[in-house]
């Protein structure tokens, strides 16, 4: 009798050991990626280009260990060479269920004079073919209007330089129902926040003799440096929040520990 009551107890031991496992498994979240696609103020840099630094850079730094930021984006790309060049296929044939495309064009897609041009309804087209091709992996498209210049009016109001393909860009997120970061608006909100003078301290511009990689200087009002950078990558994840993604939920968050002054009254 107590070999039989032992036994039993040993085996709902076991069971409820089993169930808890099995509870903190499905609890846990799936790794995902997350692929961003873009141009050259989304890049990761070379050294030699240092201190230009595109936002995807400290972007990955935000998240938990559930997810891997996979930054595709290339300098000088628009959605006509990212795709002739065969650097979209790679990441719609790895793309998997859960996982994220963070999707900003626009800068080389709009300059006539550029190899890398492509017309409006090209570029529609484009952007739908990587939210279509998204999806059909059961992963979720998020559209990204082209981040800002710097440019300044005389009375020193910043002055968009992307409003049609921008435009495009808000009209397919509509169109197709994708979340929609529109940072064209938010950056310039920025740089209209710091004014003409102070927001130069967020983009690669340097005096000569500054910095080794750029002897002569630098007068850079299209690329940012690390501060820059990260106050974009601030931006898209403040969107991520408010959108309620599920890759909100990822976000790393620390507690804000807060010393108290025994002397203060």
């Amino acid at each position: 009798m107590a070999v039989r009551f032992l036994s039993k107890k040993i085996w709902g031991l076991g069971l409820v050991a089993i169930m808890a496992l099995m509870a903190f498994t499905i609890s846990q979240p799936t790794s995902i990626k997350v692929y961003l696609v873009g141009d050259s103020t989304m890049a990761d840099k070379q050294e030699k280009a240092f201190p230009e630094t595109g936002w995807g850079t400290p972007f990955k730094y935000f998240f938990d260990e559930t997810v891997t930021v996979d930054n595709r984006a290339q300098n000088g790309r628009s959605t006509k060479t990212f795709l002739t060049e065969n650097r979209w296929q790679p990441v719609a044939a790895a793309l998997r269920p859960g996982d994220y495309v963070f999707i900003q064009f626009g800068h080389n897609d709009e300059v006539p004079t550029k190899l890398s041009y492509t017309p409006e309804a090209d570029f529609r087209a484009n952007l739908v073919r990587f939210i279509t091709e998204t999806r059909a992996k059961k992963a979720t498209p998020v559209l990204i209007t082209p981040v800002a210049r710097r440019k300044f009016d005389a009375a020193g109001k910043v002055e968009g330089t992307h409003t049609v393909y921008s435009g495009i860009v808000r009209e397919v997120a509509k169109q197709q129902q994708v979340p929609l970061i529109d940072l064209d608006a938010e950056s310039q909100a920025v740089l209209q926040q710091f004014g003409v003078e102070n927001s130069r301290l967020l983009f690669n511009q340097l005096a000569p003799g500054e910095h080794p990689n750029y002897p002569d200087g630098r007068d850079d009002n299209t690329h940012f440096n690390e501060l820059g950078a990260r106050k974009m990558a601030q931006l898209v994840l403040a969107d991520i929040c408010s959108l309620k993604l599920e890759l909100a939920d990822r976000v790393v968050k620390r507690e804000v520990k807060t010393t108290v002054d025994p002397q203060a009254r």
